[in-house]
């Protein structure tokens, strides 16, 4: 499965199944290390040293994002709410971009809803559409790269003195 983005207007919504669960999104949302690995979709990377996270109401996340012709764009937002690990909100101070994660449990995964709203002129098109949606696909990825093990405890323990 992959995602699913549509336009509306001066709004943004993305929608993936994960096979992960709710904690597990929440984990890759607000890691900086996670945020690093998905966060550029196939359009961009993030070089997981400018990844800052700090997850309170008015507290920053901010990253760099590089595009393929190798420039470089900060990208900085303020958390407006966080109940964990079913939602997150934050803004774009330069923008007034606001983006909502919704993270709803299904089945044994989760659903998982990014709503932008406020989306600027340049942002209402159909690649940034394509963008975000890459975003969502890159995250299930490096979810199902970073998944634990399901063969069980895989821990052994040490031998007794």
């Amino acid at each position: 499965m992959t995602a699913r983005a549509e336009r509306h207007d001066d709004e943004l919504i993305a929608r993936r199944r994960l096979t992960a669960g709710p904690d597990r999104v929440w984990a890759a949302f607000t890691s900086p290390a996670s945020i690093a690995a998905f966060w550029g979709g196939s359009h961009a990377t993030v070089p997981p040293g400018s990844v800052t996270v700090d997850p309170r109401p008015g507290g920053e996340f901010a990253l760099d994002t590089r595009g393929p012709d190798g420039r470089t764009r900060r990208l900085r937002f303020v958390y407006v709410s966080l109940t964990p690990p079913h939602e997150l909100v934050f803004d774009e101070p330069v923008t007034g971009l606001r983006t909502t994660v919704a993270i709803r449990p299904a089945g044994d995964g989760t659903d998982l809803t990014v709503h932008q709203r406020r989306l600027p002129l340049e942002l209402r098109t159909d690649q940034a559409a394509d963008g975000l949606a890459s975003i969502l696909d890159a995250l299930a990825a490096h979810l199902r790269d970073d998944e634990p093990s399901r063969k069980g405890d895989d821990h052994v323990p040490a031998e007794p003195a």
